[in-house]
């Protein structure tokens, strides 16, 4: 009985000791700089955003946030280079809607499972999709676009940043749940779309907020309904798709922060009190807002159950729209 009751205690000793210098590795974390991988070009929602958290969050960690852009095929290059990374928490990225939940359906490569692959710190931000249309559609309202929709199947066209963006899946969502056809036009990037929708040459886009805010206040676009389940601060008169027409519609660009699967306990703790704390000054939320987005902190374990019902939500919405037209 001794002999058992010693090893127990030995055994015990011996896996304490064992974890001590993890442990003490996660107090002294950060003692080095830290990577941040952006899965997209410079300039963009995603880039601005991680900037924005990365000066903020340096001066809470005392070691300075590195921004990097990784951009390609839809931001799975970027993200599967944090999924390969070492789980040391000196390189993180960031998670978005594209990227961990809608990407590992639309490309049987992206290399990653946005459930098994990664470490969530949590969230950052959400950004409201719009819905605006040119002066080639004389539709008013959301009812009415549906109206004309029905009409004439497949002459109304809806542009996006390329097939599987947001702005694609946004549309193929509205086209599932109005029972309307319409065309997808897709762009090497959302801005070219935005350009010919004003021109007239494509009916409308399923945009973020920031590329078309000062378009829809210049008269330019026209904005129908929010894609967010309630009205934006930035354009309070303009009703949600799901009040205005559509029951139930939700499309939203939402942001996280990353570190690879394996990153210890301590060390996503840590920076999740890092990014909480940025989330919480005024300064990151006037920028964010600035920039047509909501912060929104949360919990590690939050963003698990957020990454999990978004790329179910859009998974399904592929497989529903790929059905459709077989």
């Amino acid at each position: 009985m001794t002999t058992k009751r010693g090893f127990l205690l030995a055994s015990i000793a011996f896996a304490i000791g064992a974890g001590l210098p993890s442990l003490a590795k996660a107090q002294d974390y950060p003692t080095r700089p830290i990577t941040l991988i952006v899965p997209q070009a410079a300039g963009g929602g995603n880039d601005v955003i991680a900037r924005i958290l990365g000066e903020n969050m340096s001066r809470t960690l005392g070691q300075q946030i590195v921004v990097e852009n990784k951009p390609g095929a839809g931001g799975t290059i970027g993200t599967r280079l944090l999924a390969s990374s070492a789980p040391d928490g000196y390189t993180l990225a960031m998670g978005s809607t594209g990227t961990v939940a809608i990407a590992p359906s639309v490309f049987p490569n992206a290399g990653y499972d946005p459930r098994k692959d990664f470490a969530p710190i949590g969230l950052i931000a959400r950004s409201s999709i719009v819905l605006v249309v040119g002066p080639s559609v004389s539709a008013q309202s959301v009812k009415e676009l549906i109206e004309l929709g029905k009409k004439e199947p497949g002459k109304l066209t809806y542009g996006s940043g390329g097939v599987g963006s947001g702005n694609h899946l946004a549309g193929l969502l509205f086209e599932l749940m109005s029972g309307i056809k319409m065309t997808h036009v897709p762009f090497k990037g959302a801005n070219p779309a935005i350009n010919d929708v004003m021109g007239g040459h494509v009916s409308m886009i399923f945009s973020s907020l920031p590329p078309t805010l000062g378009l829809i206040k210049g008269g330019k676009l026209r904005a129908l309904g929010m894609g967010s389940t309630t009205r934006s601060k930035m354009l309070p008169e303009v009703p949600t798709i799901g009040e205005a027409g559509l029951p139930g519609f939700e499309a939203e660009q939402r942001y996280g922060l990353l570190a690879p699967a394996g990153t210890p306990p301590a060390v996503v703790a840590k920076l999740n009190a890092a990014l909480r704390a940025a989330l919480n000054s005024d300064e990151v939320k006037a920028r964010i807002a600035a920039d047509g987005a909501e912060p929104v902190p949360s919990t590690p374990e939050q963003y698990v159950q957020d990454i999990d019902r978004d790329e179910a939500k859009w998974s399904n919405v592929i497989k529903e729209a790929s059905a459709r037209t077989r």
